[in-house]
């Protein structure tokens, strides 16, 4: 079992928050055992609560397990930089968001932010698990996903998520490596001001 690096150890809030936004991080190093039913049951139940415009509950997650017979389908939507490190991912998860709204068919301005927001729900999730660990990708083929899971014109694929168990880093491809950290995040001061833009 991989050791992972403790990110209370690493990360110190310049502000009170609670542990788990510091605890989560996305990994690449992921041993290839499987992810029970119960542990993504969990992740989904985190992500269905998230905030919605109207309660829409936009998101939809496809997956497949790495000893399904549709894992090769996941797989080969990545782009092959992701592919490198997503083989030893117990579960891929493809996210897609409705772009129009269920009550009056008009176009939701928002899905894609209210997806984001149970996508985190989902990965901050994780986190309570131990040696559970998940990574977001934009890396993927857009339109191979649309075809390949059949997703309907009115929903937009959003980004894949891999899920596994916490692998050996050294297994990793050498570039990939050195990235496999815990990162600290830019002062309040760069992202927020008071009144107008002022970055």
């Amino acid at each position: 079992m991989a050791t992972l690096p403790d990110p209370l150890s690493i990360r110190q809030p310049d502000h009170p928050i609670e542990p788990i936004f510091l605890k989560r991080w996305s990994p690449r190093a992921m041993s290839g055992e499987p992810i029970s039913q119960d542990i993504l049951n969990s992740l989904f139940e985190a992500a269905r609560w998230a905030p919605s415009t109207y309660n829409e509950q936009e998101w939809r997650f496809l997956y497949a397990r790495r000893d399904s017979d549709h894992w090769d389908t996941f797989f080969n939507i990545l782009v092959e930089a992701n592919q490198t490190w997503c083989r030893n991912a117990g579960v891929l998860i493809l996210v897609c968001s409705a772009k129009t709204f269920s009550r009056n068919g008009k176009p939701n301005p928002v899905h894609s932010l209210d997806t984001g927001m149970a996508v985190q729900n989902l990965m901050l999730q994780a986190t309570t698990f131990p040696q559970v660990v998940t990574h977001a990708m934009g890396g993927f083929d857009r339109g191979r996903a649309r075809t390949a899971l059949r997703l309907p014109e009115n929903y937009e694929p959003e980004c894949m998520i891999a899920v596994g168990i916490a692998g050996d880093p050294d297994q990793l491809p050498e570039e990939l490596r050195a990235r496999e950290e815990v990162t600290s995040r830019k002062g309040i001061g760069e992202i927020a001001a008071e009144g107008p833009f002022s970055f």
